[in-house]
């Protein structure tokens, strides 16, 4: 028998799944009866949306914390040996990209096991394809330090760097300070880097745009509270 671990997006954000998710993506994930996900919550909210072969309570879910092991995560793989499938969902977007779902893949590697990703949304692409700016070398940090001085220095070495490589940075901030971010970067970045400003995508909230400092600054600033933004800038 042949099992497999199935790497399934999930949606960015409040929108109808038929508009971020293929529709043979669908029916596979809603058919599987054991998920590994970082929020168990989250996790069937997302399955209630795609719908299930099964009922939501007898769908396993396996939650991947801080202090889940290797011998655990070795123990929930067990399964895909004798031709189990399983899948491996995020809290939003691609599961392993920028998330700890990694850990989750690199054992079912260790294990010889197969790992199929599926097509769905990443914001880090997305907002990348979207902003214009270099799409062939480009860095992804997380976040940036939350210390305003740390934070400042941090943002302009990655600018620095960015000049030298002509390689696009991309950050996320937690969602209620995303405007304080916002204006750190217009305080420190130089007036000819372009910044890219991606919000909500996918969403009925999505709005992306770019400009240069300079340019940003004599607009008004984009409504960013409390909504997933990326933040994006090639220096020159």
């Amino acid at each position: 028998m042949s099992g497999a671990l199935h790497l399934i997006p999930v949606g960015l954000g409040e929108a109808p799944a038929e508009r971020w998710l293929p529709a043979d993506v669908r029916a596979l994930a809603g058919r599987l009866d054991t998920y590994i996900a970082e929020n168990a919550k989250t996790a069937r909210a997302f399955l209630k949306l795609i719908g299930t072969t099964l009922p939501l309570q007898e769908i396993t879910i396996h939650t991947l914390t801080d202090k889940i092991d290797d011998g655990q995560i070795k123990a929930w793989l067990a399964p895909i040996k004798k031709g189990a499938e399983i899948g491996l969902v995020s809290e939003a977007g691609c599961p392993a990209v920028a998330d700890p779902g990694a850990k989750v893949v690199d054992a079912a590697h260790r294990l010889g096991l197969t790992v199929k990703p599926w097509v769905g949304p990443s914001s880090i692409l997305l907002g990348l394809m979207a902003s214009g700016l270099d799409g062939q070398r480009f860095a992804f940090h997380g976040y940036a330090p939350v210390d305003p001085a740390e934070r400042a220095k941090q943002l302009r070495a990655w600018e620095q760097h960015s000049a030298k490589h002509n390689q696009t940075q991309l950050l996320i901030e937690t969602p209620y300070r995303n405007a304080a971010m916002f204006t750190t970067l217009l305080a420190c970045l130089k007036g000819d880097t372009k910044l890219c400003v991606a919000r909500s995508v996918t969403t009925a909230d999505e709005w992306i745009a770019t400009h240069t400092v300079a340019d940003w600054k004599k607009r008004p600033a984009p409504l960013l509270d409390k909504l997933p933004t990326l933040f994006l800038y090639l220096a020159r």
